[in-house]
């Protein structure tokens, strides 16, 4: 008896090839890794202001509510609930903010308003990024430089002060 040809006959299993698609998946990645474009996204940390129906609790001090209008000719630093201007700091000769000045005005309005640490920042659209990073670094760190600020804490023991007014608020994030 003869076997039948179609078993003497063996195919060898065929495998897929997978090496060029594999190289077409790498490659594809290359290209969209290179022509991507990687943003820097920067975030600024920042309160909201509270709108309450309610009455605030009264207080025997009338609060500070300081106030920074940041406009492109120059500063504006008020206070009050109803503001009253504190100072007016114009941009120096080479185009910069007197940010020394407001600095000292804000360590003087601190000395008087110990438990004060919210100021209310409002950037006109068009002030760059930079120069509101320049003058929230100026309104909340007190330099080394600066007069130590003493105030006592819940147990009666001095504590110093190590910022000016480390809340800030944008008071202006809808115009």
């Amino acid at each position: 008896m003869k076997t039948p040809s179609s078993r003497r006959k063996k195919k060898p299993d065929e495998k897929l090839n997978l090496v060029p698609i594999m190289d077409a998946v790498f490659i594809f990645i290359f290209f969209l890794l290179m022509s991507a474009q990687f943003l820097q996204v920067m975030e600024i940390g920042s309160d909201i202001p509270i709108v309450s129906e309610t009455e605030p609790p009264k207080k025997d001090k009338d609060p500070l509510v300081l106030q920074l209008k940041i406009e492109e000719k120059g500063l504006t630093l008020l206070a009050g609930v109803n503001p009253r201007v504190v100072g007016r700091f114009n941009r120096a000769p080479d185009g910069l903010y007197e940010l020394d000045a407001l600095h000292q005005k804000l360590v003087e309005i601190k000395k008087s308003n110990l438990d004060e640490e919210s100021i209310i920042l409002q950037p006109e659209w068009d002030i760059s990024y930079d120069e509101i990073i320049k003058i929230m670094d100026t309104v909340r760190l007190i330099k080394n430089t600066d007069e130590a600020i003493f105030k006592k804490d819940k147990d009666g023991i001095e504590q110093k002060v190590k910022t000016l007014f480390a809340k800030i608020i944008f008071g202006n994030l809808m115009s």
